[in-house]
This record gives structure tokens, sequence and C-alpha cells, in this order.
């Protein structure tokens, strides 16, 4: 036991960072009240800060972007609730070393102290590997805190999923990276050798990634400038110094953003392009089609109805096939999405009809249209005077669909592009009968 209790010395949570560690590693907060961005969690009302009050910590999954921090919270954690903490990556371990750890945290709780498992890329381990963990996580011989970037709908057991809390983290927005680089500072003792717009360039280019942010920082530290750089020559340094796309996914959602665009702005050879980069350089398939079909929904919809069917019978694809083959339905859903008619009407539509909606409150559908399942319901006028549409000249009745305190909206106006061309002509003609209908009172 002795060598177990020199293993938990090396990885307590409070741990200090040596003065010549990375920036990130020095500037890491030692209390959970320090964390920057995820005061929804961590504040008294939030999840992790009301655990830490009851002195009582659940198992839990941090879901949410790179740099947003998940490792921090766990660490920060064990020390405010007194367990002892130990961390493993999915990516490096295996079966044996979970055997271990467990063995470890059984002769720990044997003498009275309980074990953290932070878990890092958890969705990395395959399912049996995760069913793995169930029987330690329900008889109390570790607490799990799971890390990943990916969903855990997706990724993880219905099983695992079931005793654990999914906590989602944000990315971390302006006020917070600027926080992160005014530590920095005072760590420095000087400040960032950029101008007052180059720092809001540096900000915006951390994309709310707080350890992306610190180590562009901690670069721009390293060197001497004459004078402050402004946001081009930032721009300039930079791009000889920082990898485009590396295993912290600095570039992630740059790319991301390109292939979108190059989507929406139908260059295939460009949108391919994007999609080999990612690819490449291991980004998971499943994150991409993902992104596919949020184009295919966003930017073609109804222009295209084929375009979502493209996106969903990929991903079924490359569930049956895999790597490499699978990646060839990815590629083929890619190039029809960028040469498909665009559209972003259903989109639009979508953000106009839920602006509507909360601010209408709860207003009452028409006594015609409402479901009249008891008698009493009939007695009062519900679904009196209802039309039939199929039993209609046309199939169109023309009724009148709007609560009476509301007038008639348009939210959806489809575009003259692909087949939405069909749907407006359709939309024409039916506001064109109900405009006789009302002038004819009642008859086409």
């Amino acid at each position: 036991m002795a060598d177990l209790f020199a293993s938990d010395e090396q990885q307590s949570p409070a741990a200090e960072t040596p003065p010549g560690g990375p920036l990130a590693d020095r500037l890491r907060p030692q209390q959970l009240e320090d964390v920057v961005g995820q005061e929804h969690l961590t504040g008294p009302e939030g999840a992790i800060g009301r655990m830490v009050a009851a002195g009582k910590l659940s198992s839990i999954i941090l879901w949410g972007p790179p740099g947003t921090g998940k490792t921090t919270i766990a660490r920060l954690l064990a020390d405010a609730v007194g367990l002892r903490f130990v961390a493993i990556s999915a990516v490096f371990s295996g079966v044996a070393d979970l055997k271990k750890v467990f063995a470890e945290a059984r002769e720990y709780a044997r003498l009275g102290r309980r074990t953290l498992l932070f878990v890092d890329e958890i969705h990395r381990f395959n399912r049996s590997q995760q069913d793995g963990f169930l029987p330690y996580v329900e008889d109390g011989t570790v607490t799990l805190v799971g890390a990943t970037t990916e969903n855990p709908s997706f990724e993880l057991n219905a099983a695992l999923l079931s005793r654990a809390q999914v906590l989602i983290l944000h990315r971390l927005d302006h006020r917070a990276l600027c926080k992160l680089l005014d530590r920095a500072e005072a760590l420095e003792g000087r400040p960032l050798p950029l101008t007052p717009e180059a720092r809001d360039a540096l900000v915006a280019s951390a994309d709310g990634d707080g350890r992306f942010l610190l180590n562009q920082a901690e670069t721009l530290f390293s060197v001497s400038f004459e004078e402050p750089l402004d946001p081009g020559a930032l721009s300039n340094f930079l791009q000889r110094r920082v990898a485009v796309y590396d295993k912290d996914r600095e570039g992630h959602y740059n790319l991301i953003s390109a292939l979108h665009k190059s989507i929406r702005g139908s260059d295939p050879d460009a949108a391919l392009y994007y999609l080999a980069r990612m690819l490449v350089a291991g980004e998971e398939p499943l994150y991409l089609l993902r992104r596919l079909t949020r184009a295919a929904v966003e930017d073609i919809g109804l222009a295209d109805p084929q375009a979502l069917v493209q996106c969903i019978a990929a991903k079924d694809t490359y569930d049956f096939l895999g790597s490499p083959e699978g990646e060839l339905a990815i590629v083929q859903a890619c190039l029809y999405l960028a040469t498909a008619p665009k559209s972003n009407a259903a989109y639009m539509a979508q953000k106009a009809a839920w602006r509507s909606a909360k601010e209408t409150g709860s207003l009452m559908p028409p006594a015609n249209i409402l479901n009249a399942p008891t008698k009493l319901m009939k007695q009062i006028g519900y679904g009196k005077g209802y039309q039939y549409d199929h039993d209609a000249e046309g199939g169109f009745s023309g009724d009148n669909y709007w609560p009476a305190e509301m007038a008639p909206q348009t939210f959806y106006t489809p575009t003259d592009r692909g087949h939405e061309k069909r749907v407006s002509e359709r939309i024409a003609w039916w506001n064109s009968m109900r405009e006789k209908m009302r002038e004819g009172g009642g008859d086409a």
C-alpha cells in the first residue's frame, strides 16, 4: 500500500505546476470559483456547485469543446469533496490499465478513501470497455468523471449514461477569454505585445478554446517585438508558427466553417478539399456527417429534399462499412450538397416561427379545429364547423387555422430554385383560392 499512497501524492489535484511549465498549466485554477466561462455549472446554483456544497459527488460526464476546462474541473472536484484523484486517457489506456485502476481503488476504499476516476476522451473506449465501468460505478468503488468532445448520446453506452449525469460545458465567450489573457499578463508581469484591435483578433481566433488562446499568448510572450503587433502582423506571425490542425484540434472550427461555407457557396471542389483535410487529420467521421446533415437542412432544405436523404444514407453506409470504405459515402454526400440548389427558406421559417411562438404565448387555436373527445367539449363548440379538406373540391377547404387574436402569418417563403419552385407555385395557388373564397363568401 505504500506505493499506492505514493502514487496518490503525485496525482494530487492541487499539485503545483513547475515554474517553467506551459502557460496553460501555470494558470490552471486552484479552486472551482476561478474556472471561467462555466458559471452555469460551478456557481452556487449550478449542478457542480450544488454537489460541492452538499459534499457528495455523483458520477458525471463533462461534454464540451476542447479547451473549456473539463480536466481542470475534474481535478478541482476531487479536491473539493476530498476524493483521491486518478486520471487516465482512453486514447492511451486499455483493459489492463483499467483493471489496475479498479484494483487500486478497491484497496483505497477498504481504507475508507474513495477515488475519483477521471477518464479523458471517454468516448474512445469501445462498448465492451465502457461496460467494464458499470460494476465499479454501481458499488461506489470509483466516482466516474468522464470528459468528451463528442455527443454522449451517440458515443456512450445507454447503461453508462443512465448512471451518470451529463453536464454540458460552453465554449468560452469573449469575456471569459479576455479574463484568461488578463491572468496571463498578470502572471508574466507584462502586457501582450498587441494593439487593442490585435488583442480582440487573438481572442476571436481562439473560437472558444481557452487552451488554444493561452498557447497563442505563450508564443507571443516568447518573442521580443519592437512595437505592438496590429491584426495583420499578428496573423502573419502566428501563421508561421501555429499548426493548422493538430491533435488538440486548434484548427477544428476553422476547417468545419470552411467546409460548411464551401457547400453553401456551391463549390464542390473546395468542399471536398476541406472534408479531406479533416478526415486525413483524424476528425471523427460521424461528426462530419452530423455537420453535413446540418448543412442539408439549413442551406438546401426543400430546394432539394433528397439532400437530407443522402446524408442519412451516408451515415448508414459508414456505419455498415466503416473506414476507409465508408468514407466514400461521406464524399458522395458532400458533393451532393455542394452541387444541389440552395435555399435557407426552411431555416429562416423556423427562426420566424419560433420567435412568433415565444411572443404570442398560449393563444387558443380556433374552436373548429380543436379535438372534441368528450361530450362537454362538443357542447362548448370544440370541432364545430370543421371542414374536412379531403371532402372539399380540389382537396382544399381554405379554412382558417390561426388563433382569433392573431392575423395569419407568413414564415415560410420558398425560393424559385429546385423543388421549392414547385412548392412556391402550390402555395401561390392555395393563397389565390383563399382570396377567391373570401371574396365569394366561402365558395371558390
